[in-house]
């Protein structure tokens, strides 16, 4: 084809897509117009408009006739009308500039009735006048800052055809911004004639995030305000052009647990295709279950689910995109073969999912859609290091279920750099044919039941009051976080009375915040503690565990422990699901747990121990019920916490929450358990966490009446019932004594095929496979007083190095006292003061005269690690998670 005449066919694509923005109501029929003749020319406009406008005649009549009558009026008109075209043209084109960045006040109105305007405070960009889309790197480390290159100056000058044919140099830079480039994102806009708008992020290269497997690495970019405003670059409503009928086939996007916009690998990757875009969501409860007993999906949960789901779509159309909602025909993969027909898509993308069952079910998409010919590829974003390709080696098994063994083998074995997260697109390319979807309720994940005279039950009046379920929530949830409550985080997170946890699991659970974007910031906080970077670790080494025991939500990992007596007490269990035991501490969290389906990670330890150490419930009633009514529910974290609890899982809690005593820690002045049990608020400080200690007048005054007002305890000897548990596992592990190692006294566990084949030397890469039924145990971390007791199984609990009581919490309570009477003592301050500086005098002159220091002072107390102060030993290795 001649250059003259391919030129022409561009133009004539330019205006059949600028028809497209006229009939999609983005664009008025004069606008049009005007635009036609800056691009064709007046001659080629007379000659070639009506044909171009011809295909209108049927599919859109009233148009047709509007157009026309435009065109004969236009070339009626003498030329000393061409003055005012000149102007109209002029304006068209800054219109036209303004089509990509709106401004902030757009945000609130719907796409098709917004105008396309962008404020001012927008269009800061960087002119390349050849198109070149190259940008560089901001300046500060960490500092990652939004250029687009949309030639604004430009555009007022030149014609639309111009501007198309630098956008098109602008397109054949993409590739250069590749996802896997160190340093860069693409995660913005590039305008191609398939109507996509890409914005390309920089980033210093020299903001390389630790290794995958080193959850610790202290070197990090400082934090800017304007670093987490991805929120705002989601919100900029930019229409990206719909696709003309010859384009691409379509990518289907599969969304799952990703439901975000910011930091979504196949998001982004959906936009490097280069074709348009069909986002969906297909909702299919059993293939989420799984075998076994998971209660994967519950209905706080589902509810989340919803909600999430309906912010997400809105979130996606402010781009110019909307969310497919589907109900799985039979399963996912005749959903997505009926889709991929339907819309003759060739490309399917996915974050990956790494549940067992879930991984095997996208392995057989993936198997059977490349069959049929259809690409289709799986992103890893969901955690920091994928669970499939952790490896033990040259670490070995020893001390495996501890979070430091797992960090130990992310560091010996490391994968891929983790690398800067990704921005949000701030359009979509939109397809010339959308799927017929059905509507996010018929999915039924936010129905309530009803009553039988038809009224609705809504439980989740509360949960809706307590939570903003969008992304922008969980990145002013994050904000607020880092402000404030990360400065406590250290020492104080086990607090339930304050505001000192980040509250952000349901938004790591669902994907409306990576956890890459999670360290990031916590890296770039002025205070770092690293308990608050650990849990990302912990929630890694969940996942692991579930992929190497798939069974771990409803089967005991350590063998002896399945024959464990439960009590099958179901009163018990419903009045601990009810928050109605009669222990304060428990209650007021189990009714948290209910009214707003969270509770902070320290009050799940208390309610779990109760359950288990105190009520001799399996641990799997626990997990259930927490699956059922947590928002944040987890089957990975979920399993691996309450197997540990239940002293079955690889690890174990080396203490018990007492329901009394933990209140030391977590709610000291009772303005927790007053929240959620308001029938206590008239009792005091001292005995708000145990009023059966009250005198009689204090509780009628209080207006207390056990049994009616406040329920009775429903069990009385704690420390009897804590004693006879750890004597039934020291029973069963004496019974099954082929499960215990006879020199180090601790519980073996038979391993996985794959840690077998690892610790064999065996690569899955190299075929090496181990003979079926062959069994390997291994020993696993058990609890001290479990080692005791197997030989003598009567011992009483005098003999346990453990007791119920936090120690090292009360040693702090102890401390804090102190400080409290030198701070308010004025006397005691200044002595105190005094001879801190007498001595400081009397160390400084020995010193200056070369004499040995002062002797420590006779009398003085020590505390070594062997004294018998029940003050003096901290227990540790609790089973943590991101609460």
């Amino acid at each position: 084809m001649a250059p003259s005449a391919a030129a022409s066919e561009d133009r004539k694509a330019l205006v059949r897509r600028m028809l497209i923005e006229v009939l999609m109501g983005r664009e008025d029929p004069e606008g049009f117009f005007a635009m036609c003749v800056s691009a064709l020319g007046p001659q080629e406009t007379r000659s070639q408009f009506l044909a171009l406008i011809q295909p209108l005649s049927t599919a859109n009549s009233s148009l047709h006739s509007g157009l026309t009558s435009i065109y004969e009026q236009y070339f009626s008109k003498t030329e000393d009308d061409e003055l005012q075209l000149a102007l109209a043209l002029s304006l068209l084109e800054v219109k036209d500039d303004q089509l990509s960045t709106p401004s902030q006040d757009s945000q609130l109105q719907p796409p098709r009735d917004r105008p396309n305007q962008r404020s001012p405070a927008q269009k800061s960009t960087v002119s390349h006048p050849q198109g070149n889309s190259h940008t560089k790197p901001a300046d500060g480390v960490g500092r990652r800052e939004h250029t687009i290159t949309t030639q604004t100056e430009a555009r007022v000058k030149a014609s639309p055809l111009q501007t198309f044919r630098e956008t098109e140099l602008q397109k054949n830079n993409v590739d250069k911004y590749k996802m896997g480039t160190p340093g860069t994102s693409l995660a913005g806009c590039v305008s191609s004639p398939s109507g996509l708008f890409l914005k390309q992020n920089t980033i210093e290269k020299d903001n390389q995030m630790m290794n995958e497997g080193d959850f610790n690495q202290p070197e990090t970019p400082k934090r800017s305000k304007n670093r987490r405003q991805r929120g705002k670059g989601a919100g900029q409503k930019v229409v990206g052009l719909p696709c003309s009928p010859s384009a691409q086939p379509p990518v289907l996007l599969w969304f799952r647990r990703d439901l975000r916009l910011g930091d979504n690998p196949a998001l982004i990757g959906s936009l490097e295709v280069g074709s348009p875009v069909i986002p969906v969501f297909i909702w299919s409860p059993e293939e989420e279950e799984g075998p076994g007993i998971t209660v994967a999906m519950g209905g706080a949960c589902k509810y989340w689910l919803h909600q999430a789901l309906s912010c997400f779509s809105s979130s996606l159309e402010r781009i110019g995109s909307h969310l497919v909602f589907l109900k799985a025909n039979g399963s996912s993969l005749c959903t997505l073969k009926e889709l991929v027909r339907e819309t003759g898509a060739r490309t399917v993308l996915a974050n990956a999912l790494y549940e067992p069952w879930l991984k095997e079910r996208d392995d057989d998409v993936e198997s059977a859609l490349q069959k049929d010919g259809v690409e289709c590829k799986m992103y890893h974003s969901y955690c920091l290091r994928d669970p499939y390709s952790v490896s033990t080696e040259g670490v070995g098994l020893r001390g495996i279920g501890s979070v430091s063994h797992f960090m130990n083998c992310c560091r010996q074995n490391p994968g891929s750099a983790l690398g800067a997260p990704l921005d949000p697109p701030v359009s979509l390319p939109t397809p010339a044919y959308w799927p017929q979807g059905v509507s996010l309720d018929v999915l039924g994940l936010g129905r309530m039941p009803r009553r039988k005279d038809g009224t609705t039950i809504d439980w989740a009046a509360n949960i809706r009051k307590s939570w903003d379920f969008s992304e922008d929530g969980a990145c002013a949830r994050l904000e607020a976080f880092l402000n404030d409550g990360v400065y406590r985080y250290e020492k104080e997170s086990g607090r339930a009375d304050a505001p000192n946890t980040s509250c952000l699991s349901p938004y790591l659970h669902f994907g409306q915040l990576s956890p890459r974007w999670l360290l990031w910031d916590a890296k770039g906080a002025r205070c770092r503690p690293p308990k608050f970077q650990r849990k990302l670790a912990w929630r890694d080494l969940a996942y692991w565990q579930l992929t190497l025991f798939p069974d771990l939500p409803w089967e005991s990992l350590r063998p002896p422990y399945k024959a464990l007596r439960w009590s099958s007490d179901r009163d018990h269990l419903k009045a601990w699901q009810r928050g109605r035991t009669g222990y304060p501490l428990v209650d007021a969290a189990m009714r948290q747990l209910w009214l707003t389906g969270w509770m902070n990670n320290y009050m799940r330890h208390v309610v779990a121990s109760f359950l288990i150490a105190y009520l001799y419930l399996p641990w799997q009633e626990g997990y259930r019920w927490f699956q059922d009514t947590l928002v944040d529910a987890d089957v990975a974290i979920d399993a691996m916490m309450w197997q540990n609890g239940g002293m079955c899982g690889l690890d174990h809690w080396n203490f018990v929450m007492h329901p009394v005593d933990a209140a030391m820690t977590c709610d000291p002045y009772g303005s927790y358990v007053r929240k959620w049990c308001s029938e206590l608020a008239e009792l005091p400080d001292e005995l708000v966490h145990k009023p059966w200690k009250c005198p009689a007048p204090m509780l009628r005054r209080a207006g207390l009446v056990f049994g009616q007002t406040y329920p009775e305890r429903i069990v009385t000897d704690l420390e009897e019932r804590r004693s006879r548990s750890l004597q039934d596992v020291a029973l069963v592990r004496k019974e099954f004594g082929q499960y215990v190692d006879k020199r180090s006294g601790c519980d073996l566990v038979p391993l996985p095929q794959r840690l077998v084949s690892e610790a064999l030397g065996l690569s899955h890469r190299d075929g090496g496979v181990v003979t079926e039924g062959q069994q390997f145990l291994l020993p696993v971390i058990t609890r001290m007083e479990f080692k005791h007791q197997l030989e003598d199984p009567d011992a009483d609990a005098a003999s346990n190095p453990y007791n119920a009581v936090l120690k090292g919490y009360v040693s702090r309570k102890r401390d804090e006292t102190i400080a409290f009477l030198n701070e308010r003592d004025f006397t005691a301050s200044v002595m105190y003061e005094g001879v801190q500086r007498k001595e400081r005098l009397e160390s400084d002159y020995r010193r200056i005269e070369g004499l040995p220091g002062l002797p420590a002072p006779r009398g003085r107390a020590r505390r070594t690690p062997t004294a018998k102060d029940r003050f003096s030993v901290v227990p540790g290795g609790a089973v943590s998670s991101l609460r």
